[in-house]
């Protein structure tokens, strides 16, 4: 570490983004770090090689060639300064946001390694990634930088990880079309004789609703729940079908269950004569065994398109979880105040859902290679498809001002834009 390197880049940033300085000022850099041996060498921080140690422009120019020649970019994670310094050399970049995912990491970075020529670019903007609500597109995101993300850019890692895995999970969904398309033509029959979700837009204004999740803090929230159902003034209750095991075996009812999935059999939603929300992609066995009322309806799926022509249902909100619609269902129902219990989108205590062993809803333990915090700022384990849920969930409270959303449990993922209920969390 070289401290002459490190005052002369600080002294760039302050010159240039002074506030930016202000905040590195606080911090030291990161000392856990080894120098691992090569052509060029490179930093081993937790076991993360921070680049390629035997030759890092090779590396940087490949991470280069991922990114279109446009007039604006943006890089998350610094590295060793080697990316931004690549695509500095091409003439039609006007602008290179740069976001320091690390702040302890950055100021090792500065410390070990000259880096005063792209610093002092006119066309780099360098901030905090935690100071983004959102991020910018197109981007490339250094992979030892995900991991390495401190706290407070959790947010920013969670977008970027959901943005570079989505296409596998697109190309993986779309394997299942074809059977997915004859569950749709095997479950006509019923749509034509269902009604329609829509008959519940704005039947609920003004009211209050909680839609219950399966994750697992839902268990502590089924005495409250025991109580609360008998009240004749209570909140709406909209529960997901996976919910509904643990509800029904303490004689908790809820108003209307979401189902969308294709795997959710009998056992999954056990029949019951509450009313019932539903995709075309539920089994038809499902559907035939429920006693209670049934409203179908579509989400904007390319899957849908040809039903929507000659079976029109209303659209619901779908994120990739059956929270989306559930939550959808309770806004398009007019509810201003929307409290969420057991949407956990994480693993608190070790367990994956409520009612359900480890592993019966093909969610085990050994998936949760990611992290989040929690409601008391520690971080708990998770995966990235409960990552990628809950980041669409904050999508969309996002464009829903006029509704207050409660989070009812500190325990789960903290969740952008849901305050914490006062007697629910108590």
């Amino acid at each position: 570490m070289s401290e002459a390197h490190l005052t002369q880049h600080l002294a760039i940033i302050a010159r240039r983004w002074p506030a930016l300085a202000e905040s590195l000022n606080q911090i030291s850099p990161l000392s856990a770090a080894n120098v691992m041996e090569g052509h060029c060498g490179t930093l081993l921080i937790d076991g993360v090689q921070l680049t390629s140690r035997h030759n890092r422009l090779a590396e940087a120019q490949v991470q280069a060639n991922c990114l279109p020649e446009v007039a604006q970019l943006n890089v998350y994670g610094v590295g060793l300064g080697d990316l931004p310094r690549v695509l500095l050399l091409r003439s039609t970049l006007e602008c290179l946001h740069v976001f320091i995912m690390n702040r302890a990491l950055f100021l090792l970075s500065l410390s070990v390694m000259e880096q005063q020529d792209w610093l002092q670019d006119s066309r780099v903007c360098l901030a905090l990634a935690d100071s983004e609500e959102e991020i910018r597109l197109p981007f490339f995101a250094l992979p030892a930088e995900l991991h390495l993300a401190e706290d407070k850019a959790n947010r920013i890692r969670d977008r970027l990880t959901r943005e570079i895995t989505l296409p596998h999970t697109n190309r993986r969904y779309q394997q299942h079309f074809p059977m997915l398309r004859q569950r749709i033509a095997d479950n006509k029959r019923l749509l034509k004789r269902d009604g329609d979700v829509a008959s519940l837009f704005n039947s609920a204004v003004g009211c209050q609703a909680l839609v219950i999740g399966a994750g697992p803090t839902l268990e502590s929230h089924i005495p409250r729940l025991q109580v609360l159902q008998h009240h004749a003034d209570r909140p709406l209750l909209i529960a997901v079908d996976t919910a509904c095991r643990a509800l029904f075996a303490h004689n908790i009812r809820p108003d209307w269950v979401v189902s969308i999935d294709h795997l959710i059999d009998e056992e999954k939603l056990p029949p019951s004569d509450c009313g019932l929300i539903y995709f075309p992609l539920v089994p038809t066995r499902t559907l035939m065994a429920w006693r209670g009322k049934r409203l179908a309806a579509y989400s904007s799926s390319p899957l849908y398109q040809p039903l929507r022509k000659v079976l029109p249902k209303a659209l619901l909100n779908s994120g990739g979880s059956v929270i989306h619609p559930a939550i959808d269902l309770a806004v398009r129902m007019g509810c201003g105040e929307i409290t969420l219990l057991g949407a956990d989108f994480a693993f608190p205590g070790g367990k994956t859902h409520t009612g359900w062993d480890v592993g019966a809803l093909n969610t085990t333990l050994e998936q949760a290679k990611h992290w989040v915090l929690n409601g008391h700022d520690q971080r708990i384990s998770t995966n990235v498809s409960f990552t990628g849920y809950r980041i669409q969930l904050e999508r969309y409270i996002a464009t829903h001002p006029e509704v207050s959303f409660w989070n009812g449990s500190r325990e789960g993922a903290a969740i952008s834009g849901c305050r914490y209920h006062p007697e629910f969390t108590s």
